[in-house]
């Protein structure tokens, strides 16, 4: 017999709000796998509010409602049993982020955390990788955001450190990360992955899931470093209406993937990685597994 149950993950991150509805299937003597359902993107860009004006304007908490209001009744639909919602850099930044929470809480019935980056890293790094981390090697996870990029170090199957910075894609968009962070950044990792002989990267996040569609690669293989430069020369060398008409991406993308490669490239070539594995995992997969583990 087997017994299957429905979650939900609302990601509130500051380029897009993504509704996530998973299958949690159960069966004695195996291990608990879970399937996506149904994943809903909405493209509000919060952080174009929040990392340039320091507030989420009027307009945008409208569509955020909207897109709540939908959320609730797609949730309903799906016969959701348990859900929470996560609001990630952009929330976390606006001086009007809790009211912006009351007001959705209001009208909408969605309650929604504003979580630190530590805990958005925490959740992430609770995601299953164990299918992909193998225990003698050591991985840089990096999960880069519309706000900020988390990037955790494991080895021997256990994570060693943890740490989120605001160089996100819409921030580095908008030019509000400046050589100072770029500066930390690079510390953190040369000093994290001294240690290690041979640093494998795990990529997470839209762009990098878009750049490893692109490649048309199996789940278990990896891009390479050469592979990555060259997409990021290829989509430079391309106009943001190019990008749309002539590669499909989506307008909300288009602009933002140019940065995310560089964050991937730079984390690359600090740590010494030569490879970027990118299983289809984020927030929202982290979200339903601390949720149904009691972790959150």
């Amino acid at each position: 017999m087997i017994s299957i149950k429905k979650y939900a993950a609302i990601d509130i991150g500051s380029n897009a709000m993504r509704l996530l509805v998973a299958n949690i299937i159960e069966e004695e003597g195996k291990e608990t796998q879970f399937s996506k359902s149904a994943l809903v993107r909405v493209p509000i860009r919060l952080g174009q509010d929040a990392f340039t004006v320091g507030e989420i304007s009027e307009e945008n908490i409208e569509r955020m409602v909207d897109a709540m209001k939908a959320f609730k009744l797609l949730m309903k639909v799906h016969k959701v049993e348990k859900y929470m919602a996560c609001a990630t850099s952009a929330m976390r930044e606006a001086y009007n982020g809790k009211e912006v929470v009351e007001i959705v809480k209001k009208k909408s019935d969605i309650k929604i955390e504003i979580i630190d980056g530590k805990k958005e890293a925490a959740i992430i790094a609770s995601t299953d990788l164990h299918y992909l981390l193998k225990t003698d090697q050591t991985y840089l996870y990096v999960d880069v955001g519309g706000g900020s990029t988390e990037f955790s170090l494991f080895s021997n199957g256990k994570m060693i450190a943890s740490k989120s910075f605001k160089a996100g894609t819409v921030r580095l968009l908008n030019e509000v990360v400046n050589e100072i962070v770029w500066n930390e950044i690079e510390k953190w990792i040369r000093t994290n992955t001294a240690d290690y002989d041979q640093i494998t990267l795990i990529g997470s996040g839209g762009n990098i899931n878009k750049i490893f569609k692109m490649s048309g690669k199996t789940q278990e293989k990896p891009l390479s470093y050469i592979y990555m430069n060259s997409q990021y020369a290829f989509l430079n060398s391309l106009t943001y209406e190019q990008r749309i008409t002539e590669l499909g991406l989506n307008v909300d993308r288009a602009d933002v993937i140019i940065p995310a490669i560089r964050v991937y490239l730079n984390a690359m070539k600090w740590s010494g990685a030569r490879h970027i594995y990118v299983p289809k995992i984020g927030l929202s997969d982290g979200i339903v597994k601390a949720l149904y583990y009691g972790k959150i």
